[in-house]
């Protein structure tokens, strides 16, 4: 197949260029910075030379958006935004001028789009979708996503949870604080941890495009979350590390400022179960946490 990845070269993008080239794909990297062959430029908001490369594609994916793990400030909230929906926007003007266009076309979003649930299971069926800056985020990327159909296209939009890999994203800095004795629950620890492995992400993303049947919003997560507190225990347990300091909230606050981070990054009950995927029979490699640790750790 042929295969565009718009994405600044970060963990998930880098992860799934290895798996479908492995696999015998072309794949090609749409990103500001390009530096290997397979690298074309783009700013992520205006049509360039890039746009021929879509032209008889098989897949785009789309995973262009700035790290919200950074400070809310009034300037990183506008390019938090801006980000997603302009390279969204300026994709779909891309699609539209390819004469033979990609047959299927993901897009991130994430499973912050759901509610801070710790007893409601969240579906993409039953889910409960809120209000505030995080949530609002996803709103409005996925309408912008959505909002041009076309039936030569088919779209999904990927509500990721935290993705766990040894080479990249949030399960490095886990270890680190846990070898270091810090590993206990963070805040109250009842909020609700939905995680992924990254060769299970990689695995649904093949499943997906594999799946003509599939369209529209899709769970990419485990289907067993579990409390932040007993995911701590867990890993201290498989890293043979005897205790670790919880942290209240109080002093997340504190050192979410030296980070340059928020709390809802850690705080956040996201509950979430990846009904569509596993009623379309795919299966998880790691569906559970301890397997996931024993292979990463």
């Amino acid at each position: 197949m042929k295969i565009i990845i718009a994405a600044e070269t970060g963990f998930l993008g880098k992860n799934l260029e290895k798996y479908f080239t492995d696999k015998g794909n072309e794949v090609y990297i749409l990103t500001r910075n390009p530096k290997r062959e397979n690298e074309i430029h783009w700013d992520a908001k205006t049509l360039g030379e890039w746009k021929s490369l879509l032209e008889n594609s098989d897949v785009l994916i789309n995973l262009t958006g700035k790290s919200v793990d950074c400070r809310y400030t009034e300037e990183n909230k506008k390019e938090i935004y801006s980000s997603r929906i302009n390279s969204t926007k300026v994709l779909q003007q891309a699609v539209d001028h390819c004469i033979n266009k990609p047959k299927v076309w993901l897009n991130a979003s994430s499973a912050t789009i759901y509610v801070h649930s710790e007893k409601h299971l969240n579906t993409e069926e039953n889910g409960i979708i809120g209000d505030d800056f995080s949530m609002n985020i996803c709103k409005s990327w996925e309408q912008e996503f959505f909002t041009i159909k076309d039936e030569n296209v088919r779209k999904v939009a990927l509500r990721t949870s935290i993705v766990l890999g040894n080479n990249g994203g949030a399960f490095p800095k886990l270890k680190l604080i846990t070898k270091l004795g810090l590993g206990g629950k963070q805040g109250r620890g009842n909020q609700n941890v939905s995680w992924i492995h990254i060769d299970d992400f990689c695995n649904a993303i093949q499943h997906i495009i594999d799946s003509e049947n599939m369209s529209g919003v899709i769970n990419v997560t485990a289907p067993n979350p579990l409390p932040n507190e007993e995911f701590m225990k867990r890993l201290r347990t498989e890293m043979k590390i005897p205790f670790g300091l919880n942290a209240p909230v109080w002093q997340l606050e504190i050192a979410s400022i030296f980070l340059k981070t928020e709390t809802e990054l850690l705080l956040k009950s996201r509950n979430v179960y990846p009904e569509r995927l596993l009623k379309n029979g795919f299966q998880f490699s790691y569906p559970n946490v301890e397997s996931v640790f024993k292979n990463l750790v």
